[in-house]
This record gives C-alpha cells, sequence and structure tokens, in this order.
C-alpha cells in the first residue's frame, strides 16, 4: 500500500483499533517526530545573514511585519537573533504601543535583545533593492 492510497479516514480507523494507551501513544510519539522533522526542513533556510519579516504570529504585536537581518542561531537551532533593518528600526522606535525596548535617536539598526526569535515567527523575504 502506498502513502498516496492511504487516507485520514483510514489513519483515524486504524488508531481506533489500538488496544491501549501505550499503542496510541507509539502513534503520537511517531507524529510529533514527524512534525519536528517537517518543521525543521521548512526553517532550514533561515540563517544568519537572510533577511527576513516577522511574522504575524509573534507577540508582542508591534514587533510583527518589521523586517530585518537574521543573526546567528541558538544552539538548539529555534531561535534566532535579529537585527533590525533602518525602516524598522525607525518605526519600533516610533510606536506608542512599544513600552518594551528604548531605542536611541543615533541608533540606526537595532538588535532585539533576548535570546533571539522563534525562527518559526520568521519569513524569508527578497532583498528590495
Amino acid at each position: 500500500m502506498s502513502i498516496d492510497s492511504i487516507s485520514m479516514k483510514d489513519v483515524r480507523e486504524f488508531i481506533a483499533t489500538l488496544p491501549d494507551v501505550a499503542a496510541i501513544a507509539q502513534v503520537q510519539e511517531a507524529a510529533a517526530r514527524r512534525t519536528r522533522a517537517l518543521d525543521e526542513a521548512t526553517h532550514a533556510g533561515i540563517v544568519a545573514g537572510s533577511r527576513a519579516r516577522i511574522k504575524d504570529n509573534l507577540r508582542p504585536v508591534f514587533l510583527r511585519r518589521l523586517t530585518g537581518t537574521v543573526q546567528e542561531r541558538n544552539r538548539t537551532g529555534k531561535r534566532a537573533g535579529f537585527l533590525l533593518d533602518e525602516a524598522s528600526t525607525k518605526l519600533l522606535r516610533s510606536d506608542p504601543r512599544n513600552n518594551h525596548y528604548r531605542i536611541p535617536e543615533e541608533t540606526k539598526r537595532f538588535r532585539l535583545p533576548g535570546n533571539g526569535l522563534p525562527v518559526t515567527c520568521l519569513e524569508l523575504i527578497e532583498d528590495e533593492d
């Protein structure tokens, strides 16, 4: 049987036949491993030097849609430093909702402090030259 011939209905019916909680837990673990692998593959291209935009799934909301350059990823690869470009630095500096970051007027590009942004909150963008 090929993967193309297995429907979600088939999967649900199979899970319904499992004999105990331990068997269902094995299915859950396999699904979690597959989800992690897909997530890692999806975000593998987010590397230091890439241009990116902060997606709409990040809080605080005033950081959403800001653009900049991805910095180094952390040890686990789940988070990355982020250096805002000049336009986004100006936007963040003047945003009245921003009560977290104090950006001096002479700062052209602001690096968001802390342990980085989740890479799942970043989308790669083309250079807008």
